[in-house]
């Protein structure tokens, strides 16, 4: 019989989830990254829902949300245990904004949730995890990657506003932005930060970093503006990012691609990337 159990210490849960996640690490590396940042802080608008399913002592799957975000899923197997989660998630949610997870995974929750919650689901992305192992060098681009300053700090809050519109389909308060940069510019460079591809020192393209997991970390998000496109400096500064954090001793690099997007699946691919999974992103909306 598959049992849910919630876990309300985030130290305590991924003690328990580890060993099932780690077991897929590039599929899991979001769950992986999230734990790990609410281990480094206690401060997040309300406590997060941390929950696994298990049977006969067995992890069957994971299930994570940090309000008001959207639920992210484990990959797994067992329908039963779709299902014993859905139904815990809705003890506490009536309602979600959406849901993350596996392509398979996330289309069976739905089942159960619209059936529960009575909300439809709209794909609000299809995408794609992949992984890198070693990088595949770019060569002929000129520039190189940089650290960003402070003097730099406007220009990527504008740059980050315009990928979240563009990539995201979302309009963040700039003041919301800001802190958001000034968290990745101020951080421990281990664990988060931001990287610039400058030629003669004008910024042509940005990368960020984040969500470490045991043996990784996931690069994300990467812009570049539409006036600088099609010169390879994305390429360029992803491959060396890649490289950078590589060489700090991890074994694994990964990101994640929309898949209505063939330009990123193929310049990703070409430095090293290799497909893992991939994962649907719905929002949920009431019914009719």
């Amino acid at each position: 019989m598959v049992v849910v159990r919630r876990v309300d210490d985030v130290h305590d849960f991924y003690s328990r989830v580890e060993a099932y996640l780690v077991q897929d690490e590039a599929a899991h590396n979001l769950l992986l990254g999230i734990c790990a940042q609410l281990m480094q802080t206690d401060d997040y608008r309300e406590p997060p829902y941390l929950a696994y399913a298990e049977e006969d002592g067995r992890v069957t799957g994971v299930a994570l949300r940090t309000p008001p975000h959207r639920l992210v899923l484990s990959q797994i197997a067992d329908p039963a245990t779709i299902r014993a989660l859905a139904g815990d998630v809705h003890a506490c949610f009536p309602e979600l904004p959406g849901v993350l997870a596996p392509k398979p995974v996330a289309e069976a929750f739905f089942t159960h949730w619209r059936a529960l919650a009575g909300q439809e689901a709209r794909l609000l992305r299809a995408e794609r995890i992949y992984c890198l192992k070693r990088v595949v060098a770019v060569t002929g681009v000129p520039g190189e990657m940089c650290r960003p300053d402070p003097g730099d700090f406007d220009l990527l809050v504008d740059w980050m506003i315009a990928f979240i519109r563009e990539a995201l389909n979302e309009a963040n308060a700039r003041e919301d932005v800001e802190r958001m940069v000034w968290a990745r510019m101020g951080s421990d460079e281990r664990l988060r930060g931001l990287r610039l591809w400058k030629h003669e020192g004008r910024p042509l393209s940005f990368a960020g970093y984040g969500g470490p997991t045991p043996n990784g970390i996931r690069i994300g998000p990467v812009y570049t503006p539409p006036e600088h496109r099609g010169h390879g400096y994305a390429s360029a500064l992803t491959a060396a990012l890649s490289q950078a954090l590589l060489d700090q001793g991890r074994s694994f690099v990964f990101l994640f691609t929309d898949l209505s997007n063939p330009t990123s699946n193929h310049i990703y691919q070409a430095i090293g990337y290799q497909p893992v999974c991939d994962v649907n992103e719905y929002t949920f909306e009431e019914g009719a």
